[in-house]
């Protein structure tokens, strides 16, 4: 509720009303107390009370029980009896409706809440994922490729293709970028895989939620209550605490500095906040530190609501101006130190002792302090919650359906879409390269075949020339053969009619020889005749005779061998 303007809380034993300055309510803040001690109760009055001034709300619903805030509360005798011990009726309480949307991550409860990978960041998806510092490292490295690349990661099967397209050409991205091992790229790979089968494939996607539909009012003036049902998601606590981390680094880039206004442009309420900071990596701790002081610049109130405070870090816890502290119980040693840690985090009161004080409190009651108009931190203060003028309890089913189809921001976000991003530049890179591939091997079968069908033509030709060659190797043989079949023949002939020649001089000769022989023999025969009978006509006839046969005998003996010298 308000009063004078203020955010009234509740009344310390006196009557006297605590409130928060709205001013000083985006100095951040702190609810923490035991199960059962009315922390949800005291989320809620606070909650309903911004809204009332016009400041829109976030609320993480882990119970299942505050999206019953969209319906006007019931009366009861116990909560007469607390309106008659405030004294609500004087100060015009009444149960109304609050202006509720609800969402979901997973679609289930509420409209779909998605983002993309682009806008998780490698530094957030690492953590979701559980990557290892190497990994992280290369993610990081990926998302920058991507980015030089103008690879749009919108959903996982974006992520994935540029991680493949990555390994597949690691080579080239090497020199630039560094060495990215193939197994740590495929670990990161099955890392997206095990994101999708809790639902990573649903969340990240499009339309990614537009904080501007979150900054705004409804047609009375009041801030809208924007309710993430969170019964299922925090089974999974990794995606739970990411998802708000994600949320509040959103609003800190996106909003624009506006310095101290009058009230906030938005508070978020984290509950279960120690989940944010389980196993977060230094660098996380370091950047939600950072958001955590700075965002509160832009306009941005946050209050983390946990059972103990030790469960934020103390550079965050530092930041909480404004706290309230339910009961905590101390059964051990170490429970006595976190509660003797809790109230010396408190402005002591001299009324009474602070830390016995948190260990007796009562279901919805308090320590508070808050924030001084100087911004110093308020005495604490024991106090009584108010009680909520929204309904308390869950809703069912057919309310939940109402509120979500009914709600302004359902045609937007109740239907997912896939935008042309790197999954399907990428496809269209490959199919492209496998045409190009394609294209490439059936000139390089063509240029084969051609050099085949040129190679088969040269040995054709090779083939053809030879054999003519060799063709015209038996011509010029045959010719050749011929030719000296031809001389050999013409030189038998020359031979022949030499030999003739020879043989017709040498019979020539020799019949000449033998008319000479013939003749002289006649002519010696005639002179020896002569030359015998002359010889011997004294013997007479007869020796005239012998005379005449010898002497022509012994004349031709002596002329043939005279002949033949």
């Amino acid at each position: 509720m308000l009063a004078d303007g203020k955010i009234w809380i509740g009344n310390k034993a006196d009557g006297t009303r605590v409130a928060l300055t709205p001013k000083l309510a985006n100095r951040h803040g702190l609810i923490a107390g035991a199960t059962g001690t009315g922390k949800t109760v005291t989320l809620r009055v606070l909650a309903e009370s911004f809204s009332d001034i016009g400041v829109p709300v976030f609320l993480a619903d882990v119970k299942g029980d505050l999206a019953s805030m969209a319906d006007a509360g019931t009366d009861s005798s116990d909560m007469q009896e607390r309106i008659a011990k405030f004294g609500l009726n004087d100060d015009g309480f009444s149960y109304k409706a609050y202006p509720v949307t609800v969402w979901d991550i997973f679609g289930q409860k509420g409209i779909p809440l998605r983002t993309t990978i682009s806008e998780m960041g490698p530094l957030l998806l690492s953590r979701l994922m559980g990557l290892s510092d190497v990994q992280a490292d290369i993610l990081t490295v990926v998302f920058k490729i991507a980015d030089d690349q103008n690879l749009l990661m919108y959903d996982t099967k974006d992520l994935k293709a540029v991680l493949n397209y990555i390994a597949e050409n690691a080579k080239d991205f090497e020199a630039e970028y560094g060495k990215m091992s193939s197994q740590s790229i495929t670990a990161i790979v099955r890392a997206v895989v095990a994101l999708e089968s809790i639902g990573g494939e649903s969340f990240f996607s499009e339309p990614a939620l537009d904080l501007a539909d979150w900054l705004c009012t409804d047609e009375n003036g009041r801030g809208r209550i924007q309710i993430l049902d969170s019964e299922s998601l925090i089974g999974n606590s990794k995606m739970y605490s990411t998802f708000l981390l994600w949320l509040l680094s959103e609003l800190f880039e996106r909003l624009p500095e506006v310095g101290d206004l009058d009230k906030p442009k938005m508070v978020f309420f984290f509950d279960e906040a120690h989940l944010l900071f389980n196993d977060a990596p230094k660098a996380l701790l370091e950047k939600i530190e950072q958001v955590v002081k700075l965002i509160r610049s832009k306009g941005v109130g946050v209050y983390f609501c946990t059972q103990n405070p030790r469960d934020i870090p103390d550079g965050v816890l530092a930041q909480l101006g404004n706290r309230i502290q339910h009961a905590l119980h101390a059964y051990t040693p170490a429970d006595q130190k976190s509660v003797k840690a809790a109230a010396d985090s408190f402005r002591v009161n001299p009324e009474f002792d602070t830390y016995e004080t948190i260990q007796t409190l009562g279901t919805g009651e308090a320590i508070i302090s808050f924030l001084q108009e100087d911004g110093a931190p308020g005495v604490c203060e024991k106090v009584s919650i108010l009680p909520p003028q929204s309904k308390l309890g869950a809703i069912d089913d057919a309310r939940r359906g109402l509120l979500i189809h009914g709600s302004l921001y359902y045609s937007k976000y109740a239907e997912a879409v896939d935008p042309d991003s790197a999954y399907e530049l990428l496809m269209r890179m490959g199919l492209e390269r496998e045409a190009e591939e394609e294209k490439a091997r059936a000139e390089a079968e063509q240029a084969k075949e051609e050099a085949a069908e040129e190679k088969e033509r040269q040995k054709q030709e090779l083939a053809e020339q030879k054999a003519q060659e060799k063709a015209d190797l038996a011509a010029q043989k045959a010719q050749e053969k011929l030719e000296l079949a031809a001389q050999k023949a013409r030189e038998r002939e020359e031979l022949a009619a030499q030999k003739a020649a020879e043989k017709e001089a040498a019979a020539a000769e020799r019949r000449k020889k033998a008319a000479v022989k013939s003749v002289g023999n006649s002519i010696v025969g005639t002179l020896g005749r002569e030359a015998g009978r002359s010889a011997l006509s004294g013997m007479g006839s007869v020796g005239k005779k012998v005379g005449a046969n010898a002497g022509a005998s012994l004349a031709r003996g002596l002329f043939s061998n005279l002949f033949k010298l």
